[in-house]
């Protein structure tokens, strides 16, 4: 197992894909008028490609049109100080063909506001990173 300064665990790019399999909310960090921005959003996986599901006219769906975006995932324990974080870079685009939104429509993504979200944003997943937070030997997180 290798550990960053921190004494965090360093996953591989296999198990960082894994973990994000498991999550259904991540966090979206574009650029809105110069400055950085996040939103949650739900999403999931198609291979290691990020699909996020939003409406046409939404000003995430603007930001993010060919747009290098970073993308985050985790999931923590505070009681028992477990958790991991794991973190995507890469180009987010606005599916437009008719055949490829019909394939994302039937991924298992469902909506966790109202609204319409008849737009598919698909960020391939260049960069992959992730750290785990273990219990350390005296039950402490590292």
């Amino acid at each position: 197992m290798k550990l960053d300064s921190a004494g965090l665990e360093i996953l591989s790019r296999r198990q960082c894909v894994t973990l994000l399999v498991s999550a259904s909310i991540g966090r979206i960090v574009f650029t809105d008028r110069a400055l950085p921005a996040v939103q949650p959003v739900g999403f999931v996986l198609d291979g290691e490609d990020i699909v996020i599901r939003t409406g046409i006219g939404s000003k995430l769906a603007a930001a993010t049109s060919d747009a290098i975006v970073a993308f985050e995932a985790d999931e923590f324990d505070p009681a028992a100080r477990t958790g991991w974080s794991v973190t995507a870079v890469g180009p987010a685009r606005a599916v437009r063909e008719p055949v490829e939104i019909e394939r994302l429509s039937g991924l298992p993504l469902r909506a966790w506001t109202r609204g319409g979200y008849d737009h598919f944003i698909v960020v391939r997943a260049e960069q992959i990173t992730g750290r785990r937070l273990s219990p350390g030997p005296d039950g402490q997180g590292a």
